[in-house]
């Protein structure tokens, strides 16, 4: 069975496997519906234990730190992540359901890189300036030396998703701590393993006490709305559902917390007649199904230029129809979510190109919360299917004719995470991209990430970017000190 573990002030709290009387709920595993461990769940009293001892951490030791020595930290986190790879991969894999092969050469690698591309970003330069004074405006004269020295916000609440579990979770740590962040972690109640290993890894990286601490639980009513409503919370950092970053955010308005928050998307990609169709069907199977579409970056709206939509759409059924290596949905209520929309979109008049139900495998997987890779046709915009984010293996493929239809049809969405354009025109790509309004737009490409560059989204899709120094500059807050020269 596993275990999950909270760990608070430098120290794991009881297991449930140790008899100990503390509130617990099942880890399913979704491959086949069995339960597979129990995981704490953290009531008021852990939550302010967890706050109180992260500002003890930056009262003390932790506080006093400077940019080598995190660095040096933050190194010696990857390391360990690194030395329990095979650990890390299975708990990832165990929890999530995917494929190990997906965890094994991305969550985990990603994962290791977070650390090491954090640590290394702690060599910036200075920033720096001359001044002179303005007679009658300022007190002092002649010039002055500006510079600028970033401290850290203070305790920060990283609040995690359950689709990759480790590699959204180590995104934001890494950051919080190398601007010298103190850290209370909360990741989803459906993955808590890695959370737990990783808590381990942090332990024998001989971080000070309350540097890091890891909460286990529910949201709503529960451990994460305690952590982000918590009055001793400086900031929070939030992956997950556009109406959970609401709520979060109606709760941090009455403290002005800052927050930084990756949310839901409805992604479009636009597949131009001059494009290389075999690069487009083959980046369109990938952005749709893989990890079975639970990734807020997958494509759920595909344009295609009228000429080769016939092609396109055949093409692409097929290719969704012969996909075998594919992983569950988390948990029973996200499968009957899931199925809950392919049944909407028949009902609003979707021809079904490509799966649509349930498959059947013969063996223990079809206990577990599986749902066929779908391919859908013949819904216009106003449809719900075509509107609401549905977080599966679907996709809806519709026909345009011109450029600026291409480019209305995308942007018709409350969401704006990230968009995919495949034509072999490079003038276009550079007219199109711009035009896209997405936090990310890929051209002949999809999720092909530079752990330096901005991620996020706009309008429902989040607010503010993560990666490089777009991360460092949310974790810390920018002082400038001007001295009389």
């Amino acid at each position: 069975m596993k275990t999950a573990r909270h760990y608070v002030g430098g120290a794991f709290g009881p297991a449930p496997s140790d008899g100990t009387a503390i509130r617990t709920f099942p880890l399913v595993d979704p491959v086949d519906g069995t339960v597979v461990g129990e995981v704490p769940e953290a009531g008021h009293e852990t939550v302010d234990a967890a706050v109180a001892a992260a500002r003890g951490a930056l009262d003390g030791p932790w506080g006093n730190t400077g940019p080598e020595e995190r660095a040096a930290a933050l190194r010696r986190i990857a390391d360990g992540i690194e030395a329990r790879f095979d650990e890390f991969a299975d708990a990832e894999a165990g929890d999530t359901g995917k494929p190990r092969g997906l965890a094994a050469t991305v969550d985990i690698p990603r994962a290791i890189g977070n650390f090491r591309a954090y640590a290394e970003l702690l060599h910036g330069r200075p920033e720096t300036s001359y001044t002179t004074a303005v007679p009658g405006w300022s007190t002092g004269t002649g010039k002055a030396l500006n510079y600028t020295v970033r401290r850290p916000l203070g305790v920060v609440a990283v609040v995690s998703p359950w689709n990759l579990p480790l590699l959204l979770l180590t995104w934001k740590v890494a950051p919080a701590l190398a601007a010298g962040n103190a850290v209370v972690a909360k990741p989803s109640e459906e993955t808590p393993s890695t959370a737990t290993l990783l808590a381990e890894v942090i332990d024998a990286a001989g971080l000070p006490a309350g540097a890091f601490n890891l909460v286990h639980g529910h949201g709503t009513g529960a451990a994460g709305e305690f952590l982000t409503s918590h009055p001793g919370v400086d900031a929070i950092a939030f992956t997950g559902e556009s109406a959970t970053g609401a709520a979060i955010m109606r709760k941090a308005a009455d403290h002005l917390t800052p927050v930084s928050f990756e949310l839901g998307g409805k992604n479009p990609a636009l597949v131009f007649a001059d494009s290389d169709l075999d690069a487009a069907v083959d980046g369109t199977v990938r952005s749709a199904f893989t990890h079975s579409g639970q990734i807020c970056l997958c494509t759920e709206r595909v344009y295609v230029q009228r000429t080769v939509f016939d092609e396109f759409v055949a093409r692409l059924g097929e290719r969704a129809r012969e996909l075998t290596d594919y992983g569950p949905m988390i948990s029973a209520a996200h499968r009957d979510k899931v199925l809950s929309y392919y049944r909407l979109a028949v009902d609003e008049g979707a021809t079904v190109v490509a799966g649509g139900g349930v498959p059947s495998f013969g063996d223990r997987r079809d206990r577990g919360f599986y749902v066929e890779p779908t391919v859908l046709t013949g819904l216009d915009g106003r449809a719900r299917t075509m509107r609401e984010e549905v977080f599966g293996p679907i996709c809806h493929v519709a026909p345009f004719d011109t450029e600026d239809e291409a480019v209305a049809l995308a942007n018709d969405s409350r969401y704006g995470l990230a968009a995919t354009v495949w034509t072999r025109d490079l003038s276009r790509a550079h007219r199109v991209a711009p035009r896209i309004e997405a936090g990310i737009v890929w051209v002949n490409c999809w999720n092909l990430r530079d752990l330096r560059t901005p991620f996020g989204g706009i309008k429902d899709s989040g607010i503010g970017r993560e990666g490089g120094t777009y991360s460092l500059d949310f974790f810390s807050e920018p002082v400038n000190i001007c001295v009389q020269v």
